[in-house]
């Protein structure tokens, strides 16, 4: 993966850069043998419509899978995140890092700027 700011953007449009995705699969990420429905559920503060729409189009995109079994006579949904999810995420999250390690830097030099106009200085930076 290149490193140009608008590569790094490009990335950050896909499928976990919204905020109820970045949760459920920094969740699913964090349960070594899966999350059940339940758990996420109450992690992540959603309904259960909301987090079933947001699990689809996880599964749509193989990035996580559901299993759906019985325990208890109750039926138990898990979701676990699959290999290509794993490889997907960390590149999402790489690629985030590198996008906000950008704008700090810009944040700091207009900071430091600002500040030197201010003082009524053009200083070299």
């Amino acid at each position: 993966m290149t490193t140009t700011t608008d590569n790094l953007c490009n990335v950050l449009v896909k499928i976990f850069h919204e905020p109820n995705r970045l949760a459920i699969m920094s969740a699913v990420c964090a349960a070594n043998r899966g999350i059940p429905f339940s758990d996420l559920k109450a992690v992540c503060r959603l309904t259960d419509g909301n987090l079933n729409r947001h699990l689809k189009v996880l599964e749509e995109e193989g990035v996580i899978r559901m299993d759906k079994a019985f325990v208890r006579l109750r039926p138990r949904t898990t979701i676990y995140l699959t290999k290509t999810g794993f490889k997907r995420f960390n590149e999402y999250l790489a690629a985030l890092a590198k996008v906000l390690d950008q704008a700090q830097q810009a944040a700091s030099s207009e900071s430091a700027k600002s500040a030197r106009m201010a003082l009524g200085k053009v200083l070299p930076a």
